[in-house]
């Protein structure tokens, strides 16, 4: 069969798939579709780390906690209420009544086998962070439990909402779990029930009618069909068919060119995503490089036009950030050094640092590419010949670890979490937990990361503005902006942007 023949039968199938999702879903039948461009392979939110295993996580399973929508907070999902009996013990007790998917009521059991199995089980996602501060859990009473820390965790609120209750049992038992137990069928005490599940194609929902009085809500869609589009035309083909209707990380380009169409809805919103420049300031790659000098990653700070980029390139609500956080989160101290778009003082900390020419560079990038591509045009201007390094996160990754980067082009999401400690974590000095950390400044360290390891407000605040005025001051980073989030959606349903721009899809309703 010739390539022409091939096409063909490709466009004719994409044809009768949309005509297909058509019929079937829409609200005359209560069904809503939404669409991933990224697949989901696997139900248990314990063993992925992708946002979209986070969203599907938040309509099937609930935690301990939740992160509240209108002021970023963090509040009591399954816990009713709670206590910090002292710096490294928290007293929870949980609501009565509270139903998993198979009508099995929820306890303490239920809570503390959780737990124990994932600080326990190193197979899955959460184990890591979770075996860091948690000492232990108990038991203390049919409805309540005790947490036990190693030392003070500021982020346990996060660390807890990410933590998905699954009932005693359910994953085996120690030395014999079973890491596949959740992963096709999932017991969860959400929203909304598995009906089915087609790996990397589609996941059937449908709502959870005994759901306890959460503050997620009751969801006012009953079935929810969650499909795995990789082709970003496909998804919009899909939309303007009636195939789909929501769809998100859309480009600002596609967005207002979709937005045309009077019975699609785009929005583009707030993030809490960041995008930053980490230059090697502690000289990993080698002696003796130009980023070591504090006036060359001053200049780098001066020469990008951040405010164009993110105007044009990003839009939306995307802003200059000028600290190594997003300014709306807790701790995000703002009072820091700022570098203002300055290409002649740029040029002129470069001649008194010794390159008056310029120099070569080698930057790493792995997503916006014309962006990337907008700082290597600015760095230009002031003599800084890049070399752009764009290719897939998992090649950055691995030339970061082997220190043979001297510059990268970075984002960091820090999805529902509203503190500066999540996006802190870069700056791990340990290599055994991260090796973001290009500074070499052990008080960065100290600062940044002393700050979750205390529960005194005040204190983590204080910490916090040392740390980013630190970070300021030598231009470790070149903090670039933040990011929007563009939704398209159908007419036919009401989905509105939180603060943060996660997609709480359990909250739409139709029109």
């Amino acid at each position: 069969m010739n390539k022409t023949a091939i096409s063909l039968l490709s466009l004719i199938s994409i044809f009768f798939s949309i005509i297909c999702s058509s019929l079937f879903a829409d609200k005359s039948d209560d069904t809503l579709v939404i669409a991933f461009k990224r697949e989901i392979t696997n139900l248990d939110y314990h063993y992925g780390t992708k946002t979209e295993y986070l969203i599907l996580a938040d309509m099937i399973d609930d935690s301990l906690f939740y992160v509240e929508n209108d002021n970023l907070s963090y509040v009591p999902s399954l816990a009713s209420d709670y206590k910090v009996v002292n710096d490294v013990t928290l007293d929870v007790n949980l609501k009565k009544g509270v139903k998993f998917h198979d009508g099995a009521e929820m306890t303490a059991d239920d809570v503390v086998y959780t737990y124990n199995f994932i600080i326990k089980n190193d197979k899955n996602r959460r184990h890591t962070k979770l075996a860091s501060w948690l000492k232990n859990i108990e038991k203390t009473g049919p409805y309540s439990v005790r947490f036990n820390l190693k030392e003070p965790y500021a982020n346990l609120y996060n660390d807890l909402y990410r933590i998905k209750i699954r009932k005693n049992g359910i994953m085996g038992t120690e030395g014999n779990w079973d890491d596949n137990a959740q992963a096709n069928s999932l017991i969860g005490v959400g929203p909304y029930k598995v009906v089915s599940f087609d790996p990397g194609v589609e996941v059937v929902l449908e709502r959870n009618e005994e759901y306890f009085d959460g503050p997620k809500g009751k969801p006012a869609i009953k079935n929810m069909i969650v499909r795995s589009i990789p082709d970003m035309g496909t998804q919009q083909a899909e939309l303007m068919s009636g195939g789909i209707h929501w769809m998100y990380n859309v480009k600002k380009d596609v967005g207002e060119s979709m937005a045309k169409n009077d019975r699609i809805n785009y929005q583009l919103g707030p993030s809490l995503r960041i995008g930053f420049l980490v230059l090697d300031a502690a000289g990993f790659t080698g002696d003796g490089h130009p980023i070591t000098d504090v006036r060359v990653r001053r200049a780098l700070n001066h020469a990008i036009n951040r405010e164009s980029i993110a105007k044009n390139l990003i839009g939306g609500p995307a802003n200059v950030v000028h600290t190594a956080c997003n300014p709306v989160v807790f701790g995000c101290f703002q009072d820091v050094t700022k570098y203002e778009y300055n290409p002649e003082k740029a040029i002129a900390l470069l001649t008194e640092a010794g390159y008056p020419s310029g120099f070569e560079l080698e930057l790493w990038s792995y997503r916006d590419k014309e962006a990337a591509q907008a700082i290597v045009s600015d760095l230009g201007k002031v003599g800084i010949k890049v070399n752009l390094k764009h290719g897939k996160l998992a090649g950055l990754n691995k030339a970061r670890k082997e220190r043979k980067i001297r510059a990268y082009f970075g984002t960091w999401g820090s999805s529902a979490s509203p503190d500066t400690a999540t996006i802190s974590n870069i700056h791990w000095r340990d290599p055994s937990k991260g090796d973001r950390n290009l500074s070499g400044d052990p008080k960065v360290n100290e600062l940044m990361i002393g700050a979750e390891r205390t529960l005194n407000i005040d204190e983590r605040k204080k910490l916090y503005a040392e740390g980013l005025k630190l970070i300021a001051d030598q231009a470790y980073w070149v903090p670039l902006w933040s990011y929007s989030e563009g939704v398209l959606s159908s007419q036919d349903i009401v989905f509105n942007q939180d603060a943060d721009g996660y997609p709480r899809v359990w909250g739409i309703s139709w029109r």
